[in-house]
C-alpha cells in the first residue's frame, strides 16, 4: 500500500495525466461539438491520424511548430467538409461516412508518410515543443513539477475547454448551435440556417481533431508512426456521452481516463510479475467503460443527433 500511495502523491503521475489528457481533450472537445450540432463525426480516429502525419511532416520539412498544429487543424477541417458534404448536404448515413473517413484518412495518412519520406531502420524525428517556464509557477513544491511543466498545447486544450462551455451556454452562437442540434426545424423558424450551423461545427470539430492528432507527433513523441492514435478517437467519442456533451464534463472525463492509464503503467513497476500486465494495460478502459455506463443512464442526447436536416420536411 505505501508503493501505491507514493505514486498517487508523486508529481511524475500527475504530470503524465495532463500530458497524456491533451490529445483526448481536444478530441472530444471536437467530436462534442460535432454532436452538439446534431452530426455524428466518427472519422476522428483517421482525422486524428492524418492530423499526426501531416502536422510532423511540415514540421519535418522545415515548418514551425505551431504551424505543423496550424496545417494540422487545416487538414482536419478539409476532412470534416468532406464529411459534412457527405452528411449534412447529401443527407448520407453519418456512421457510415465517419467510417468511411477514418479509413480514407488513415491509409492516406501511410501512403503519403511513404511517398514523403524515405524507409529507414530508425524513423527520422523532429524537436518537439518544450515545458513551458512558468515563473514562479514552475518552482512551486510539487504542483510546479505536477501542473506547471507542461508544454504549450497543454494549456491551450485547456483554455479550448473553457472557452468552448462558454461559447456553447453563455453566448447566441452557442444556443444557434444547441438549437441546431435539438431541433434545426426550430432553429430554421427563428431565422438561424441549420445547414450552416452543422458545416462549421463539423469543420471546427474537425480541426480540433487534427490538432489533437498532431499533439501526438510534435509534443507527446518528436515522430510519426501509422499506429501511433492507438484508438484514442473512440475513446474521446465515448468521453462525449462520458460528459453529457457538456465541455467541462469532457475536461474531467479526459483526466480521469489519462490518470487511470498513467496510474496503471506506474502500477505495473509496483506489481510486477505478480500480475500478469494485461490486466493493468485493460485497466483504464474496464474503468471508463464502467464511469461510462453509470454517466449514460443521466446523459441527455442532442435530439436531432444523426437525423438529416432537409428544408421543407418535419
Amino acid at each position: 500500500m505505501s508503493e501505491v500511495f507514493d505514486i498517487l502523491t508523486s508529481a511524475g503521475l500527475w504530470a503524465a495525466v495532463l500530458r497524456i489528457a491533451t490529445p483526448l481533450i481536444f478530441g472530444t472537445l471536437g467530436a462534442l461539438l460535432c454532436e452538439r450540432s446534431g452530426v455524428l463525426n466518427l472519422g476522428i480516429e483517421g482525422i486524428m491520424t492524418f492530423g499526426a502525419m501531416i502536422g510532423w511532416l511540415a514540421v519535418y520539412n522545415g515548418a514551425d511548430l505551431w504551424t505543423g498544429l496550424l496545417v494540422a487543424a487545416i487538414c482536419g477541417g478539409i476532412f470534416g467538409f468532406l464529411h459534412s458534404v457527405l452528411t449534412v448536404t447529401l443527407g448520407l448515413s453519418q456512421h457510415v461516412s465517419g467510417l468511411g473517413v477514418t479509413l480514407f484518412a488513415s491509409s492516406f495518412s501511410y501512403y503519403v508518410f511513404r511517398l514523403m519520406v524515405p524507409v529507414a531502420g530508425t524513423p527520422p524525428t523532429v524537436e518537439p515543443f518544450q515545458p513551458v517556464d512558468i515563473p514562479l509557477l514552475t518552482s512551486l513544491p510539487f504542483f510546479g513539477d505536477a501542473f506547471f511543466s507542461q508544454t504549450a498545447p497543454t494549456y491551450v486544450a485547456i483554455v479550448t475547454a473553457v472557452v468552448l462551455a462558454y461559447v456553447i451556454f453563455r453566448t447566441p452562437l452557442g444556443l444557434a448551435i444547441r438549437m441546431t442540434g435539438e431541433n434545426p426545424h426550430a432553429a430554421e423558424a427563428q431565422g438561424i440556417n441549420p445547414l450552416a450551423v452543422r458545416y462549421g461545427c463539423v469543420i471546427a470539430g474537425s480541426a480540433l481533431m487534427g490538432v489533437a492528432g498532431a499533439f501526438l507527433t510534435l509534443s507527446a513523441f518528436n515522430s510519426f508512426f501509422p499506429t501511433m492514435v492507438q484508438g484514442r478517437g473512440w475513446i474521446c467519442i465515448a468521453l462525449v456521452v462520458f460528459a453529457s456533451w457538456k465541455p467541462s464534463r469532457a475536461l474531467l472525463g479526459a483526466l480521469l481516463f489519462s490518470f487511470f492509464d498513467g496510474f496503471q503503467v506506474r502500477l505495473q513497476t509496483v506489481l510486477s510479475g505478480s500480475v500478469p500486465y494485461q490486466l493493468f494495460l485493460m485497466m483504464p478502459y474496464i474503468l471508463s467503460i464502467a464511469a461510462l455506463a453509470f454517466m449514460a443512464r443521466h446523459a441527455r442526447v442532442p435530439q436531432a443527433l444523426m437525423k438529416p436536416f432537409r428544408r421543407g420536411e418535419r
